[in-house]
């Protein structure tokens, strides 16, 4: 994908109060550097829950994969070892089948996606009950920058277009924060993380709108015919990645903060209903603004956070249930888009503990992946694919 400059997955909209962050809001021509610069950056605990020290824990990552224009994404349905499904921005799938990706894609859609940075195919999930009735769904950015959930067919080597049934379309006010994700819960509903509709502070007021579908976490019973969309969580800027761990069922909500903060959030399995995740009222534990709460549910606060001078860009990951590294179950991994660099931690009773920062970096970071069998991925925006595995 030729020229598709992209700042990070949540792109800054407001010029910030440090020199250093200003640096990382530069196209991506001249993130690599600034990762680089921002390497030797000593890790401070700022908050709550704040990235901590190295560990004796012995993790590293070997490459499965590259040249990949731009991916976004990667996902496995259940059932299907040795099988990988890899998202590229630029509007195409493409599957990796015992290491090796098919020569023709998976799915290609690039005529319909929109090319602006934060545009574009952004995420791809299997339908629970893939192994018989082959649904799977697509979240991008159509040519007119608004948001498209579309459910597909496939037969054994690729999606069927024919198939394409359109299940949500959202209006997008802005060419950014377009949120992206889309996972299935415990219970077999489909979520979709939706960004509050670009612009600096939440200026249209859509994260506390728990009425709005931007800035929401939003769920289908895609399995019950005439089901609506609901609103699962708000208060949400940019929820770039989220995920379900897959043993527990607990949800964790990377949000991409604005100045100051970026956050993890974590809500368990069995919540009492809505969540408000805070923003605009909140970034992190940081009052933003004097706007008034919306006090519908639960107000969640972060359970992890780092500031700015460690980063610009969370990139939220999976709990690690893979059998290949036990001394890795049950830990929490994330990153930074910008300076590469990824944490992990065991969240107990609501809090985090054991948080640590890994030993190895992946430069621009875009997101995780997680396969059949719990085995955790790493994607770099310069097009390749890592897996976690023991040293």
């Amino acid at each position: 994908m030729a020229e598709r400059h992209i700042l990070s997955p949540g792109m800054r909209t407001q010029r910030p109060k440090s020199s250093l962050v200003s640096r990382v809001r530069r196209p991506l021509s001249g993130v690599v550097a600034v990762a680089v610069a921002l390497s030797g950056l000593a890790l401070v605990p700022l908050a709550a829950g704040a990235p901590g020290s190295t560990t004796k824990v012995r993790l590293a990552l070997k490459r499965i994969a590259k040249g990949f224009d731009a991916p976004t994404h990667l996902a496995a349905p259940n059932g299907e070892a040795g099988r990988l499904y890899v998202v590229e921005q630029s509007g195409r799938v493409w599957l990796i089948e015992k290491g090796k990706r098919h020569s023709s894609p998976f799915l290609d859609i690039s005529a319909r996606v929109g090319d602006a940075p934060e545009q574009g195919l952004l995420s791809i999930a299997f339908h629970p009950r893939y192994a018989t009735n082959r649904k799977l769904y697509v979240n991008y950015t159509d040519a007119n920058g608004n948001t498209r959930v579309v459910e597909y067919r496939a037969n054994a080597r690729r999606a069927l277009k024919r198939s394409a049934r359109q299940i949500l379309w959202v209006r997008q006010s802005e060419p950014n924060h377009n949120g992206g994700q889309l996972a299935f819960g415990p219970e077999g509903h489909l979520y979709v993380g939706m960004g509050d509709g670009g612009g600096p502070g939440d200026p249209e007021d859509n994260g506390q709108d728990d009425s709005s579908r931007l800035g929401n976490l939003l769920q289908l019973d895609v399995d019950r015919k005439g089901a609506k969309w609901s609103t699962a969580g708000y208060g949400l800027r940019n929820p770039w990645r989220f995920a379900f761990d897959a043993e527990t069922g607990d949800l964790y909500v990377s949000d991409v903060g604005q100045e100051s903060v970026e956050e993890i959030n974590f809500t368990p399995r069995y919540s009492p209903g809505v969540e408000n995740y805070g923003w605009a009222v909140y970034e992190g534990h940081a009052r933003f603004n004097d706007k008034p709460l919306n006090r519908r549910g639960r107000l969640v606060m972060p359970v992890a956070s780092y500031t700015h001078a460690l980063g610009c860009s969370v990139t939220g990951g999976f709990v690690y249930r893979g059998k290949r590294i036990p001394a890795a179950r049950g830990r929490y991994f994330y990153g930074d888009f910008c300076t590469g660099q990824v944490w992990s931690m065991r969240v107990r009773d609501g809090e985090a503990t054991s948080h640590r920062r890994e030993r190895f970096k992946v430069p621009q970071l875009v997101s995780f992946g997680e396969d059949a069998r719990g085995e955790l991925y790493l994607l770099s925006r310069a097009g390749s694919i890592f897996r976690m595995v023991r040293r």
